[in-house]
């Protein structure tokens, strides 16, 4: 079908004043982290596991929500709420946290290996991918660049970022950009709601936004009937009830347990009530983007209905380059029509620079799984040089795979990034948090058991997903020749049966296994918490730690240590090692430690000692009874709000 097309092709551009706001930000940034760069102690205990261990519940709370709401959150929810409505704001309705621990509590090396080969996986289809093509959007909407060329200035200003240092004190800077996140969404909100007249005039002009030209006067691009409800029917709708209240669970458990980023947030906490405390803020600002992202997504779809909501693919085509759809528009769209200069410079600055930080935070965490856990076990006496070479290699390889990857995910479901990155993760994730479940709950669990629960269902995710992308999604007007289980069986339910499979598994084969010896459980499960016990593997390790911390330091890198894997189980004498360096040695050893730094690779000292006291505060799990029970009581208040929402918008 050929179509006049010129007429949509209307990209604003930011102005000079926006540009000097955009430099001043990044200039702000890069100096707040290289100050938390220089007065984080390293030379301790607590400084080299946890970053110092001294992290407020306000900066925990403000770097969870900064790290899970980056320009890929943002963009996929304003865009799924422009295509369908207020359903997909319930992904942001569920908050948890539960540190990784599966080698503690099983043993062997197999578990380990697969979590790293499967965090690879998700880290290319879903956070590489996702928010490089949500930044490459943001800058073809407001420069009007080709989404690829937007993709390599990308990654190359990311490239300067990592080597400048703002990894190293990512908490502290995303602090700083959840603020101007919270701030700068809220004014759009306000300005988007002025635009079109209330509420009310929403409710009222949303089921009208329908596209012109239509395809074939088929029934693609009309807003759906139940739009502002958040459960919907179990068959007919693109987010079911079942799945909205079973499979986000499983999706909402899953990231918050045993993603790397989030999960570290907490574990560099203070205490216990910081960590409790910045769950809490996270999820109070969570139940913020119904509000803030996902209604100025539907108003973004009525202020421009034929771009945003457009379904012919020669007008996709020269609107936003994707012939699937043009939803994921809509909140850029939004900044670059509605906010005042000035306002828009800092909010397109605040989404780059978060995008960076998360994309430095993946790239570091990627190259250390890859070179510590995979590489070190095939060549076992790779050297420092080898390790570092084949780690930046092993990055190149990684954003290659994810750019390559970019058109898959421009198209599949629908054209919607948010039902993308959700439904990448129902098929691979269920299994890991089925083996989180019962190695918590059931001491019975064994090793043997939760390897093979993780083996049966990735295969089973993995046969989905390729069948799900292999066939694609079908066009406006097209029949829909895919098998039932991909055609008939929404990506959440396929979460519940994947989870349920998962679990039989891993129940059957350590049932028919021998189980673990009660000692290697001390503190390990929730009814073994509090147990104290000679052979208590947290404390003897950390009483062996001055001894094994003796050898190959330079194979740990200081944002490892203090932004991803900050766990004792990376922490060997495979992994470590000294300097080699006196403080008062030469120039070469200067000019190797100045490598180093450029490099992002920056080594760290041996610590001098632990102490009792870091012994407690790394593993204790003690609060006091009145900060215990404010805490519990505001997450029960959270929890309240949630259920209203749910309840009310249902």
């Amino acid at each position: 079908m050929s179509n006049d097309t010129s007429a949509f092709n209307t990209s604003s551009g930011v102005s000079v004043v926006d540009l000097i706001i955009i430099i001043i930000y990044f200039v702000v940034c890069l100096g707040v982290g290289i100050w938390a760069t220089l007065r984080t102690q390293r030379t301790s205990v607590s400084g080299y596991f946890l970053a110092g261990r001294d992290m407020l519940w306000f900066a925990v709370g403000a770097s969870i929500f900064a790290s899970d709401i980056g320009s890929g959150a943002i963009v996929g929810f304003a865009g799924t709420g422009a295509y369908s409505g207020i359903a997909v704001s319930s992904y942001e309705l569920n908050v948890y946290t539960l540190p990784e621990y599966l080698k503690k509590r099983f043993g062997g090396q197999r578990l380990q290996v697969y979590m790293s080969v499967l965090s690879l996986i998700l880290y290319v289809f879903t956070k590489i991918s996702a928010d490089i093509y949500a930044a490459a959007i943001f800058i073809q909407q407001t420069i009007g660049w080709n989404m690829y060329l937007g993709i390599c200035v990308i990654l190359v200003v990311t490239a300067i970022y990592t080597i400048l240092g703002g990894l190293k004190a990512v908490i502290y800077t995303d602090t700083l950009q959840t603020v101007i996140i919270i701030v700068g969404s809220f004014i759009l909100m306000i300005i988007s709601f002025v635009k079109i007249g209330g509420i009310e005039n929403l409710y009222d002009q949303y089921p009208k936004a329908i596209p012109y030209p239509r395809v074939n006067n088929s029934d693609c691009g009309l807003p759906p009937d139940d739009a502002f409800h958040i459960l919907r029917h179990p068959t007919k709708s693109d987010l079911p009830w079942p799945g909205n209240i079973f499979g986000i669970t499983i999706l909402g458990l899953w990231y918050f347990c045993s993603d790397q980023v989030l999960v570290q947030r907490s574990l560099a906490a203070k205490n216990m009530h910081h960590v409790k405390g910045g769950s809490i803020l996270a999820g109070y600002l969570k139940l913020t983007p119904l509000f803030t992202m996902v209604f100025p997504g539907m108003i973004s779809r009525v202020l421009y209905t034929d771009q945003v909501a457009c379904v012919d693919p020669d007008v996709c085509n020269v609107v936003c380059g994707n012939p699937a759809g043009c939803t994921n528009i809509a909140y850029p769209k939004l900044v670059i029509e509605l906010m005042p200069i000035g306002l828009k410079g800092l909010m397109l600055a605040s989404m780059m620079a978060a995008l960076m930080s998360s994309l430095t935070s993946v790239f570091n965490s990627s190259s250390t799984i890859f070179t510590m856990d995979i590489w070190s076990k095939i060549r076992s006496r790779a050297s420092d040089a080898e390790l570092l070479l084949v780690g930046k290699l092993f990055v190149l390889v990684l954003v290659a795979i994810s750019v390559i990857w970019i058109p898959v995910l421009k198209e599949s479901q629908g054209g919607q990034l948010m039902n993308y990155i959700q439904s990448v993760t129902g098929y691979l994730a269920p299994p890991v948090l089925s083996v989180f479940v019962l190695a918590m709950s059931w001491k019975r669990t064994n090793e043997q058991g939760a390897f093979w629960g993780l083996i049966f269902g990735f295969a089973v995710g993995v046969i989905r997903m390729g069948l799900d992308f292999g066939y694609g999604s079908p066009g406006c007007g097209e029949i829909d020749n895919r098998p039932d289980v991909v055609a008939k069986v929404h990506f959440l339910y396929f979460t519940i049966i994947l989870f349920a499979v998962s679990v039989t598994v891993t129940i059957l084969v350590s049932l028919c296994t021998a189980p673990m010896d009660e000692k290697q459980l001390v503190r390990l499960t929730w009814w073994t918490r509090f147990d104290r016990d000679a052979t208590d593997p947290v404390e003897h390790e950390l009483r062996e730690l001055p001894d094994t911390i003796t050898s190959r330091t330079d194979h740990v890198t200081a944002d490892h240590v203090t932004d991803e894997h900050v766990t004792t189980d990376h922490v060997s004498s495979d992994h470590v090692t000294t300097m080699g360096e006196d403080e008062n040695e030469g120039g070469s050893s200067k000019l190797k430690r100045y490598l180093h730094v450029i490099s992002g690779m920056d080594s760290l000292k041996r610590p001098r000692d632990i102490s009792e006291s870091d012994q407690r505060n790394l593993t204790s799990i003690e609060e006091h009874p009145k900060w215990r029970t404010f805490v519990n009581v505001n997450a029960v208040i959270l929890m309240l709000i949630a259920t209203f929402l749910i309840g009310y918008f249902r």
